[in-house]
């Protein structure tokens, strides 16, 4: 029966071509729009790490010895009490980060020096965020007690400097210090750039730096911070440093710790571990507030509004956009419906039920639904082609993945279902007797 009901709608449908293709195109017009910008916000707010978010979390305390009373803990911390809770080694996994910018060359070369990203870090950093290797690996654990001189470049630099080819083993020159390279990433772009989301809510949504590539160059935390001393930017002081730049022991905010934990007891342990520090540095008078936080990377997102806000605008305009094509879609079936009152009588006169008749009109609608699925992917990758057109830093990042493309299908479907449910329960109720006499 479903075979036959198709077959019905496609010869309706067939009919009257002009108005087939009007309720196709209201119905691809809108699922273009709300398409493309729902295929924006699902980059922008999708599960950077699936699997292994849960066990991420960012750790917070509040060093500053503000009077003020403040709302949240702080989003960076100062540099002694990130190495007091890294040195406690209560978690899985953890790693401190700061980031700097310092010149970079090959010893032998003749070419300029490079001014490029460079991230201090520890190795457990790769392992926790899944950094993918295309040659060598991390540094060691021993590598960062040693201070070792060693790096882990990215894709991009390794092409620049050494044409993609397999450069472990060789010498860079990180300002005046020569650094054995290690490890080279394969193309990496984390999308938010989770590992380095900060400030979002004092910048109040300001989120340019959220879709940035990676740092180019990774070297162990101290040996990051000796090599690149005096040129680390801090996120507030509450004292002027002894120098600008020079940071280490000074009274500003400057160094971000993330941990792994695998379980709910670890995570309330290490709650209640960063609680009792804070509590013990107040006491001391070093703090003078005690609030902290431990959430998890997701949780961490979400707080920072990784999301630009026109993004989230842009989709219920989208929305609201589809929602007039729909009722569009639903006067035009309605007339269509109508009209064809006497064959439907002839149908019920026939033993036909008002169910099978609704049932037609509803995989007529489907149909339409169909068709305007397939117009609807078409005008959401040129939508998409024109979002990688536009100035905004995730622009190159935008495109259609599979779980989208099903559901440009599933949405064209349901919302043209609903749109013909009106009119085909309107179509069943026609009372046969009053087209009958006219035939």
């Amino acid at each position: 029966m479903f075979g036959y009901y198709v077959e019905l709608a496609v010869r309706s449908l067939r009919r009257n071509p002009v108005l087939t293709g009007l309720m196709v195109l209201a119905i691809a017009v809108g699922i273009g729009t709300s398409m493309t910008t729902l295929t924006v916000m699902h980059l922008l707010s999708g599960d950077p790490l699936p699997g292994r978010s849960e066990h991420l979390h960012y750790v917070q305390v509040t060093p500053y010895p503000q009077d003020a009373t403040p709302t949240h803990p702080s989003e960076v911390m100062d540099d002694r009490s990130a190495m007091d809770l890294w040195k406690a080694k209560r978690a899985d996994q953890q790693a401190l980060l700061v980031g700097s910018t310092i010149k970079v060359h090959v010893p032998a070369s003749t070419s300029p020096p490079l001014l490029l990203s460079m991230l201090s870090t520890h190795a457990d950093f790769f392992t926790m965020f899944a950094a993918p290797f295309e040659y060598g690996g991390a540094w060691t654990a021993e590598d960062d007690e040693k201070h070792a001189r060693v790096a882990v470049i990215s894709s991009d630099l390794n092409h620049r400097l050494f044409r993609g080819e397999n450069s472990i083993g060789k010498i860079i020159r990180l300002r005046d210090s020569d650094v054995r390279i290690v490890g080279v990433l394969k193309p990496w772009r984390p999308s938010p750039l989770f590992y380095d989301v900060y400030g979002g809510r004092m910048a109040h949504g300001d989120t340019a730096d959220f879709y940035g590539k990676i740092e180019d160059v990774m070297t162990p935390f101290q040996s990051g911070l000796e090599i690149n001393d005096g040129n680390f930017v801090q996120f507030t002081c509450w004292q002027l440093p002894p120098s600008p730049g020079h940071l280490q022991n000074a009274p500003c905010l400057w160094v971000r710790l993330w941990v792994r934990l695998q379980d709910d007891a670890k995570v309330a342990a290490y709650r209640r571990f960063v609680a009792d520090y804070a509590a013990q540095q107040k006491a001391q008078g070093r703090f003078r507030h005690d609030l902290t936080a431990v959430p998890s990377l997701m949780e961490w997102m979400t707080s920072n509004r990784v999301v630009p806000g026109d993004v989230r605008l842009q989709v219920w305009l989208a929305f609201a956009f589809l929602a007039i094509c729909l009722c569009n879609t639903v006067g035009l079936l309605l007339a269509k419906f109508l009209r064809r009152g006497a064959d439907f009588s002839v149908r019920r006169a026939l033993g036909a039920t008002r169910g099978a008749v609704v049932m037609q009109c509803l995989v007529e609608t489907g149909v339409i639904g169909i068709a305007g699925g397939l117009l609807g992917w078409l005008f959401t990758l040129a939508g998409l082609w024109l979002v990688r057109q536009q100035p905004v830093p995730y622009a190159d990042m935008v495109r259609l993945d599979a779980s989208m493309f099903m559901t440009t299908f599933v949405l064209a479907v349901t919302t043209s279902l609903l749109a013909g449910a009106l009119p085909a329960i309107r179509a069943g109720r026609v009372a046969p007797a009053l087209h009958l006499k006219t035939l």
